[in-house]
């Protein structure tokens, strides 16, 4: 057994935060004054780069929150954030391991306060608004120099996207109560006051911060072009705009952002879905992306392939046997003439997504072909894939290789498009909704599709069901349950089939006060303003048995 993996999942239970809160207060301590930083920005440009750059590398580079390398292979950036929430929402699981770093979201101990897995979700984003408040507290508000505007438009965009990162799992959905407290908002050095007392703010409060930024990037980044997607440019301004309002369920703002953000984007076509992907950045649906190089991600166990996908040779899914898998109540859902269901094995173990696929076992010399993959066996390397394993996911080093490169997906067309279906049909137009779903559906990944929602209601869940299928493993499935009021779903009473594992087989109502995610302790010792989120338990075993969700059961 390689010593690095020893004891893994009983640490990253275990393990506690640092002395430091996630909301950090050493950037209020800049001797400089606010009006010489801005004349130093303007005379050279150049200064304000180390900041927009340190926004952007927080985000995507493997050990950039605890910083020393190989110490946590749970922090990988913000492929962090999504793992953790896509095994809280109930439609991904994986089998119990000693190796899982991110068994905490599956069982939920991921809300106890002290532990390491919850300060990383709300500190990677406040470190990057952190880094967004030093590049628009250089820009003076009046500059005319169009590489600075488009650098504030970039840091109010990412500013706008941690909060969206952090909200929809502290509060419940906007519409239950538009005064409910949410995060504190770290306002930058021309705000007036105190962090140490700085209280959680109102629902409405927040979304109109995040709208406001975003409006502001959007004029900012108007006629900017970026040198590759990793970049904010004004379509990402809009998709994330799209979200913001979908989540306030501002309907008719939501369908107009997302129109707008996928102008110049399609979708992935079906003949495009044969093999693993999801690993490049230069794909014709992405809007925006990590850009995660060989250089950056070497053999390193902290990196997306290595946690999240199911074909590296150096990696905890397939060495501990973690793989990620769909909830079968969910796959069962995925008809038979959908491409997507070849996204992950099926019952049998069986996806065409393997055919033509070699795995070799260097030290034997033994080369694995197709669906040989599923069961083979390599020392050191892999175990056995269980049904409902992914294999939606690939690495740009190819299946078996111990290189976890692969560029990770932030925004991409069919979600915009699904945003405008679900915003246009709630907006008072559900015919015209149905319609931009069936040409999605039929056009590119189920040509037998069709839609029978009579009402806004069951159309909601229709779409809501293609997300699920679409976005699967790209974190969106939390926050949707989360806005639309969906209760967590793990298993169905008496399904002997079902893949979840003992274990981790409980449901959560929509409304469970354990749902909400809660403050690091030092963040609670440290901002005296905080008031933590309470109530609720820890789900055993069978809780829930007599909850469903509407649409997988």
């Amino acid at each position: 057994m390689k010593t690095k993996y020893i004891f893994i999942g009983i640490l990253s239970a275990l393990a506690l935060t640092s002395c430091d809160g996630f909301l950090n207060t050493d950037y209020y301590g800049n001797s400089q004054s606010t009006s010489q930083v801005n004349a130093a920005v303007e005379a050279i440009p150049e200064r304000v780069n180390a900041s927009v750059d340190g926004m952007y590398s927080k985000l995507g580079t493997p050990y950039a929150y605890f910083g020393t390398r190989s110490s946590r292979d749970d922090d990988m950036g913000y492929p962090s954030l999504t793992l953790s929430w896509d095994l809280n929402s109930g439609d991904m699981v994986n089998p119990v391991s000693g190796y899982d770093w991110f068994s905490v979201a599956l069982e939920y101990s991921d809300r106890t306060p002290n532990y390491a897995n919850p300060r990383m979700r709300g500190g990677l984003p406040y470190n990057i608004i952190y880094a967004a408040n030093d590049v628009i507290a250089s820009i003076a508000e009046d500059t005319d120099n169009p590489d600075l505007k488009a650098k504030r438009g970039q840091a109010k965009a990412m500013r706008a996207f941690s909060y969206l990162s952090m909200v929809p799992y502290f509060q419940y959905r906007y519409s239950n109560d538009t005064l409910a407290p949410t995060i504190p908002i770290m306002a930058d050095e021309k705000s007036e006051g105190d962090p140490l007392k700085n209280p959680r703010a109102p629902m409405n409060e927040m979304y109109n911060y995040i709208i406001s930024d975003l409006t502001d990037a959007i004029a900012d980044l108007d006629g900017f072009v970026r040198g590759n997607k990793s970049i904010v440019d004004q379509k990402v301004a809009y998709g994330l705009r799209a979200r913001a309002y979908l989540n306030m369920e501002k309907w008719a703002e939501a369908a107009a952002d997302a129109k707008k953000a996928m102008e110049g984007y399609t979708p992935y076509a079906m003949s495009e879905l044969t093999q693993p992907g999801f690993y490049n950045a230069d794909d014709h649906n992405w809007i925006w992306a990590l850009l995660i190089p060989a250089s950056m991600a070497l053999d390193e166990l902290g990196t997306w392939p290595s946690q999240i996908g199911s074909f590296s040779g150096n990696s905890y899914t397939a060495y501990g046997g973690i793989y990620r898998q769909i909830n079968s109540l969910l796959f069962k859902k995925i008809p038979q003439t959908d491409v997507r269901r070849q996204w992950w094995l099926d019952e049998n173990k069986q996806s065409s997504y393997l055919n033509g696929l070699t795995w070799t076992d260097d030290v034997l010399g033994i080369t694995y072909t197709g669906q040989e993959i599923v069961d083979a066996s390599i020392d050191e390397v892999k175990v056995a894939m269980p049904a409902y394993t992914n294999v939606k996911f690939g690495q740009r080093a190819g299946v078996g290789s111990a290189y976890n490169e692969g560029d990770w997906c932030l925004m991409r067309a069919e979600e915009m498009i699904l945003i405008l279906a679900e915003a246009t049909a709630k907006a008072g137009n559900l015919a015209e909704g149905k319609t931009i779903l069936q040409d999605f559906v039929q056009g590119y990944r189920d040509p037998m599709f069709v839609s029978t929602a009579s009402s806004v209601n069951e159309f909601s869940d229709e779409v809501w069901l293609q997300r699920r299928i679409e976005l699967w493993g790209e974190g969106f499935a939390m926050a949707d349950k989360m806005r639309l009021g969906k209760n967590i779903i793990r298993f169905m009473p008496g399904d002997k089939t079902t893949n979840v594992s003992p274990e981790y087989q409980f449901n959560i109502a929509y409304n469970d006060p354990w749902l909400l995610m809660r403050f690091t302790q030092t963040e609670l010792n440290g901002n005296s303003m905080v008031v933590q989120n309470t109530g609720g338990q820890q789900p055993a075993q069978g809780d829930g048995a007599g909850l469903t969700d509407g649409v997988t059961f």
